[in-house]
C-alpha cells in the first residue's frame, strides 16, 4: 500500500483535554519527518482552528490552522452552499465565531424565528430555554443542521455528554432529520482528502470513535486505524458495526504500524 496521506482524529487520539497523550507528539514529529501529508480532522466545536492550532503547537505538535479541518469550517461551506444568507440559530458551547465565515447568526434575543438551527458541541448553553427555542424553530420549518453526532467525549474528568443525545431529541420531538456535516459524513472525508490531495484508496484515518472515524472512513475507502485511547471502550468495539483495519494501543505506535503495512 503506497500512503499518500493520514487523516488523524485529535481528541482522544492525540491529546485528551488539550494534554498530550503520551508519545503523540513524537509520533507525529516521525510522520512529518517521513514526509507524510498530514491533516487534523476533528469534530471539536470549542473554539477555532486558529486556538486548536495555538494550543497544539505549545504542547510541541508540528502543526499550523492549516493543517486543521474541524467541524464549524466544514459546517460553514456547507451552509453557504445549500442555505446562502439564512438566519441560523447556533447551539454550541464555545465562541467558533471565526470559523464560521459567512454564515448569519441570528442574536440570541431576537423573537424572528430562524431558518436554520446549527447544533454544535454540548455544554452548559444547551438549556432547557435554548433547546425549547431551537424547538420552536424547526415546528416553524427551520432546517435542522448538526456539526456532528457524537454522543460523549472523554475529558480529564471521565466521559461526558454531547451533542448528539439532544440532536436526535430535537429530530424526534420536532419531526425533522438532521442533516450533518461534520465525522461520520461522506462529505467531511471527502473535503479533507481533497484538502490533502490525496486519494482515498491510499490514505490513512486515525481516530479514537470506531463508527465516527474508522468505520465511516472505511466506508469512503480509506484505511481505518482505531486507537485504544480517548473514548475507546472495548464493549462498543465488540459491539461495533464493522471491524476496523487496524487497532493499536495508541497514537505513539504508528510509526511502527506504518513500518509493517505492506
Amino acid at each position: 500500500m503506497r500512503i499518500s496521506g493520514v487523516l488523524i482524529d485529535i481528541d482522544g487520539v492525540l491529546t485528551v483535554s488539550w494534554q498530550p497523550l503520551p508519545g503523540a507528539v513524537a509520533a507525529l514529529r516521525r510522520l512529518r519527518a517521513a514526509g507524510l501529508p498530514v491533516a487534523l480532522v476533528t469534530n471539536t466545536t470549542s473554539r477555532p482552528r486558529s486556538a486548536i492550532a495555538a494550543v497544539l503547537a505549545e504542547a510541541g505538535f508540528p502543526v499550523t490552522a492549516a493543517d486543521i479541518l474541524t467541524a464549524p469550517a466544514i459546517a460553514a461551506a456547507y451552509l453557504n452552499d445549500h442555505y446562502p444568507g439564512a438566519r441560523c440559530l447556533l447551539l454550541n458551547s464555545g465562541d467558533i465565531g471565526e470559523d464560521l465565515a459567512g454564515v448569519t447568526l441570528a442574536p440570541a434575543s431576537d423573537p424572528v424565528p430562524a431558518e436554520v438551527v446549527l447544533v454544535g458541541g454540548a455544554g452548559p448553553e444547551f438549556s432547557y430555554q435554548a433547546l425549547n427555542r431551537a424547538f420552536g424553530c424547526l415546528r416553524g420549518g427551520a432546517r435542522l443542521v448538526a456539526m456532528h453526532r457524537g454522543l460523549y467525549w472523554r475529558t480529564s474528568e471521565g466521559l461526558q455528554l454531547d451533542s448528539g443525545a439532544f440532536v436526535t431529541g430535537l429530530e424526534q420531538a420536532a419531526g425533522v432529520e438532521a442533516e450533518v456535516v461534520g465525522k461520520p459524513a461522506a462529505a467531511f472525508f471527502a473535503t479533507a482528502l481533497t484538502h490533502l490531495g490525496a486519494a482515498a484508496a491510499h490514505t490513512l484515518m486515525v481516530g479514537d470513535d470506531i463508527e465516527t472515524d474508522v468505520l465511516a472512513a472505511q466506508r469512503q475507502g480509506l484505511t481505518g486505524i482505531l486507537v485504544k485511547t480517548g473514548k475507546y471502550l472495548p464493549s462498543t468495539h465488540h459491539r461495533a458495526s464493522g471491524t476496523p483495519h487496524h487497532v493499536i494501543d495508541s497514537f505513539a505506535d504508528m510509526p511502527a504500524l506504518l513500518e509493517h503495512l505492506p
